[in-house]
């Protein structure tokens, strides 16, 4: 089955190299690789065209433009990757890998996910982020969320919101199929969290998602984030 990477970016041109070098492996195994861009005015287009197979142009928005992403999809799964991730090698393989129900023919997952930075706060960071998508099987963008193309379908895509629109997909998701939980590891920048303080990023996220659990309109709370 051919895997569709769907890579969502703005203003990405610092490290978007950096992203898409280690997929090319993935491209020579058959897969392709679609980013989606959402109004750059950095050299992100330019300096990504030699390493992706499309370039989709839409409005801004990680919802907007991973659904723009998988219209053009061709693979029979989508990947959606956020341009800041790393990947390891056989992550194509793990995700095309079906322990112990090889007739289903839909599915989706996600991965463990490792932060980049050095902090030891970081490290209980993604320890708490690993341990409450296991127990609630809802991922986060981070996680590297790949979908089969027909489930992807069933699912409605993602709900197009500015915030929190990988929360929503993953609970449309769970409610239709329980995920693959995959142990290997991504690695994710930890510049959000250095740039803001991790202590006050902590707080900040987990009072975002308990405003969207009780209800709080995602245009308000993406406000709050952009903040």
């Amino acid at each position: 089955m051919q895997i569709s990477i769907i890579i969502p970016v703005l203003n990405e041109a610092e490290g978007i190299r950096t992203t898409l070098q280690p997929l090319q492996l993935l491209r020579e195994r058959g897969h392709e690789i679609i980013m989606v861009d959402g109004g750059s005015t950095d050299e992100t287009c330019s300096l990504a065209a030699p390493f992706v197979d499309h370039i989709v142009h839409s409005a801004p928005g990680r919802a907007c433009q991973m659904n723009a992403g998988a219209l053009l999809a061709g693979g029979g799964l989508l990947w959606f990757l956020h341009a800041d991730t790393g990947i390891p090698e056989s992550a194509d393989r793990k995700i095309l890998t079906s322990p112990g129900d090889g007739l289903m023919n839909e599915y989706w997952g996600y991965f463990e996910v490792r932060l980049s930075g050095q902090h030891f706060l970081l490290r209980i960071v993604e320890r708490m982020m690993n341990l409450r998508s296991r127990i609630t099987f809802v991922a986060t963008g981070d996680q590297g969320i790949f979908v089969t193309a027909s489930l992807f379908q069933r699912a409605g895509g993602f709900p197009e919101l500015p915030l929190m629109e990988d929360i929503a997909f993953s609970k449309r998701l769970r409610a239709i199929r329980q995920p693959r939980c995959l142990r290997e590891v991504l690695e994710t920048s930890s510049r959000r969290w250095e740039q803001r303080g991790i202590i006050r990023t902590i707080a900040l996220m987990w009072a975002l998602r308990l405003a969207w659990f009780v209800g709080v309109p995602a245009e308000t709370l993406a406000r709050r984030y952009a903040s």
